[in-house]
């Protein structure tokens, strides 16, 4: 054994014998049992140390045994218990470690707590808001679009859910309104009238949701509107008031009620942004006369209500302008003026009878190939039609194989139109049976011709 002693820099309780060959547990051993030594003389000596508690794994060590080999003193020990000792002692000693105290025990619970302010009255803004979320609340419905496949090896059908949106309450004969789209999915199946194509959810007046079957009445994809039919208890059909969308003015306040990605009857506030806009709908249509408004509009608020600052329904939440899915501050509405016409059509006939002229009319794109930059070009009319009859003239072939336009609708009851798309809504403010005054542009002549719209 070769004896190594450190003179002038350590005690001679920090002697210890080194032997010449040793294992990486054998160092171990050797170097806490010294720095344990040293931690007990220290305690020893020390008139304000405490008495700790016995590490777990390695032994207090004493005068007695501080020149000893700890591997003398325990046997045996695994390597976790050998890393594990010297952290135990060090907490358990107190000298090493010191606790640092959390909280002031000296208060109480009441000395630091603030006072809180009763809420009060809400102010007269906030009631009137308050008051029409909630008379307008029980007339929203959450709708769940489903789909009926059959059961694999058995017989019947399951309902898959395909996705959901809100809808209104129309009559107390339990019309439900709501976007085509919101049930596009069961709607692209082609179901018949009374099937089953979506669940709806009826908020009762005790917070609770009721369950209900949608059944299929009609469907306008021109307009993106659909109507379905619950059998639900008289005291849950609250049916909604229905405002007058033409009188609305920019700047004045609206509500929509919805349930956007699910969290049902929430209500957000803005202000009607714009009139009169071109909707793309994601039924993939334009819809015209559209409701611009900054009240929040987010995925599963189409087919719920925008309200007017006296809880008349102005218009049916149907779309919003975004590049991220979510609302973007700028929602568009179908208004109530249009639905107003496309939901008593849908009830009493299943579809919508459209009035307007028996006469094909050129797609734009074609229309300026022939050079015709305003009004509405006709491609071709029916023989023996009443368009026939009084005189107007479809595009045809000349002699030398040339194309020669025919008649061009110019204005309807001096309301100008400029192409195809302007056509049809000038048409869409018409009924079957009424009587028309066109304006068209033959050739180098400006003509009139009066004609009775039919159905189309």
């Amino acid at each position: 054994m070769m004896h190594v002693t450190l003179s002038n820099s350590l005690p001679n309780s920090h002697q210890f014998v080194i032997p010449r060959r040793f294992g990486r547990r054998k160092a171990c051993f050797d170097g806490v049992s010294s720095f344990c030594s040293e931690r007990e003389i220290e305690s020893s000596n020390s008139s304000t140390s405490s008495v700790s508690s016995k590490p777990t794994s390695v032994q207090r060590l004493n005068e007695d045994s501080s020149g000893k080999d700890l591997s003398e003193l325990i046997p045996f020990t695994t390597r976790r218990m050998l890393f594990a000792s010297p952290l135990v002692y060090f907490v358990s000693n107190s000298s090493s470690l010191q606790a640092i105290a959390l909280g002031n025990p000296s208060l109480t619970i009441e000395q630091v707590t603030p006072p809180v302010i009763p809420s009060g009255e809400l102010f007269p803004a906030e009631e009137r808001i308050v008051g029409l979320f909630e008379k307008n609340t029980y007339s929203v419905v959450n709708i769940f679009d489903v789909t009926l496949r059959p059961q694999l090896n058995m017989t019947g059908v399951v309902e898959v859910p395909e996705g959901n949106g809100s809808g209104v309450i129309w009559d107390e004969q339990g019309h439900i309104v709501t976007n085509y789209h919101v049930v596009g999915n069961a709607l692209s199946r082609n179901p018949a009238p009374g099937q089953v194509v979506a669940r709806v959810n009826i908020l009762a007046s005790d917070g609770v949701q009721k369950n209900f079957e949608g059944k299929l009445i009609g469907a306008d994809r021109d307009k993106d509107l659909a109507v379905l039919q619950v059998e639900a208890p008289k005291d849950l059909l609250r049916p909604i008031k229905v405002g007058q969308s033409s009188d609305l003015k920019v700047g004045q306040q609206c509500l929509a009620i919805g349930n956007p990605f699910g969290f049902d009857h929430t209500l957000t506030v803005g202000v009607i942004s714009g009139l009169n806009r071109e909707i793309n709908s994601q039924a993939g249509v334009t819809i015209s006369g559209g409701i611009q408004t900054d009240a929040a509009i987010n995925p599963g608020n189409s087919g719920g209500p925008l309200l007017d600052s006296k809880g008349s329904l102005i218009g049916i939440n149907t779309a919003i302008y975004t590049q991220t899915g979510i609302s973007a501050g700028v929602g568009f509405a179908i208004a109530s003026s249009t639905v107003l016409k496309i939901v008593p059509q849908l009830i009493q006939f299943g579809k919508v009878v459209r009035a307007g002229l028996n006469v094909e009319i050129a797609p734009d794109v074609l229309a300026n190939q022939l050079n015709v930059r305003n009004g509405a070009l006709i491609l071709q009319v029916p023989g023996n039609s009443p368009e026939a009859k009084a005189g107007l003239v479809s595009t045809s072939r000349g002699f030398a194989g040339n194309i020669v336009p025919g008649d061009i609708i110019v204005a309807v009851d001096d309301k100008p139109v400029r192409n195809k798309v302007e056509l049809s809504k000038v048409l869409d403010d018409y009924s079957v049976g009424d009587k028309v005054l066109l304006k068209i542009q033959r050739g180098s002549e400006n003509l009139e011709v009066s004609l009775v719209l039919g159905e189309t």
